[in-house]
């Protein structure tokens, strides 16, 4: 949603006005002190512009000068807001740097943020998309973690973590607009059976479905188009409580969307809340282990890897064997096709069953 950005005229400190109206009485600003019993160094420095008109100094200035106090309280406001506009846009040219390292113009073209022609509004425009109100609020919520239980990865060691941060991001606006049934993990359990003959069933129009089921059991599934510079194929984390999966059609691959689907559901499943996990990225030792357990976790509902030795020893790997295979072994036959491209058995030009992939949401 695009934020129309508060734009005051410029307006003088209301100092001015009221030394006109001085010299249109023939009042000093001694004589306006002794009548408002106030030191005459406070009339000086609303005359200089260097203090405000406070409500108080208002309805004192309407006995004595005869203009309503609701004259000085809006021309103090009017100011008051100029000067703060005046200095956020400072403040936003001070960040135009900032801004330039993110893919502001496919995230306009995504609908993410609103077109802008200048560098100002687009760092404008930023700030409204991340929630927050500096490029130091970013980088401690995305590049620090001092909000750890709104985002639990840091990205500073990511040369790309402009780009998945808005990304991540565009992810938890896109949660927020969900509403789904309360999590279990028996129904998620129960839903990937189910999930799985959407996913051997060869049909590219699955995604509403797949969506539904996941809603039921308690799961945000959602796709975000993959953004220029972050070449991220999907995560699984939980938002205020609730377990959230967010892929691409990163490579517009059938087999491919499916492998990640079910190793982002891994990490539903298997591994903690306070855990994110993006696909493609670099992992320590640790969050290493995770991942290939949510691979293998992947391996075993597509094609298991009893069944795919299985396959292997028949040593026919001819279309007709791949397409009685995936029968034979509940499965579709693009899967069992590049798990023997994986293994070197064929080749990529060699596939006959591979799939392409265009969701819409």
């Amino acid at each position: 949603m695009e934020v129309k950005t508060f734009k005051p005229e410029h307006t003088d400190h209301p100092g001015k006005l009221l030394e006109v109206r001085l010299t249109e009485m023939s009042m000093g600003p001694k004589e306006l002190a002794m009548r408002l019993g106030k030191a005459e160094k406070t009339i000086f420095a609303i005359l200089n512009g260097n203090s405000p008109i406070t409500r108080e100094m208002a309805f004192l200035l309407e006995s004595v000068v005869q203009t309503p106090a609701n004259f000085w309280i809006k021309a103090q406001n009017s100011y008051d807001d100029y000067t703060m506009f005046t200095q956020r846009q400072k403040e936003l040219k001070e960040s135009e740097t900032w801004t330039q390292e993110f893919p502001v113009a496919a995230m306009a073209r995504l609908g993410w943020i609103p077109k802008s022609t200048t560098w100002l509004d687009k760092t404008q425009a930023l700030f409204h998309f991340f929630g927050v109100t500096s490029k130091q609020s970013w980088e401690n919520i995305y590049i620090n973690q001092e909000l750890k239980a709104q985002f639990r990865i840091s990205l500073k060691h990511d040369i790309k973590h402009y780009a998945i941060s808005a990304w991540l991001r565009k992810g938890e606006i896109q949660a927020k607009e969900m509403t789904v049934q309360t999590y279990s993990e028996s129904v998620f359990k129960e839903k990937l059976v189910e999930i799985k003959q959407l996913a051997i069933a060869g049909n590219v129009l699955f995604w509403n479905r797949l969506k539904e089921l996941c809603a039921e059991a308690g799961v945000k599934l959602i796709y975000t188009p993959m953004l220029e510079k972050a070449p991220i194929s999907a995560t699984a984390r939980w938002l205020d409580d609730v377990p959230v999966i967010q892929i691409t059609d990163r490579g517009k691959r059938y087999d491919t969307f499916w492998f990640n689907f079910f190793h982002e559901a891994a990490h539903i499943l298997l591994h903690g809340k306070r855990d994110v996990f993006l696909k493609d990225v670099e992992y320590n030792e640790k969050d290493m282990e995770k991942e290939n357990e949510a691979n293998e976790f992947a391996v075993k509902w597509l094609f298991s890897r009893e069944d795919e030795e299985k396959f292997i020893q028949q040593g026919d790997f001819s279309p007709m064997a791949i397409l009685r295979g995936a029968r034979e072994f509940g499965t579709h036959q693009t899967f069992i096709e590049e798990r023997l491209v994986n293994v070197d058995i064929i080749k990529n030009y060699e596939t006959k069953f591979r799939m392409h992939l265009e969701i819409i949401d």
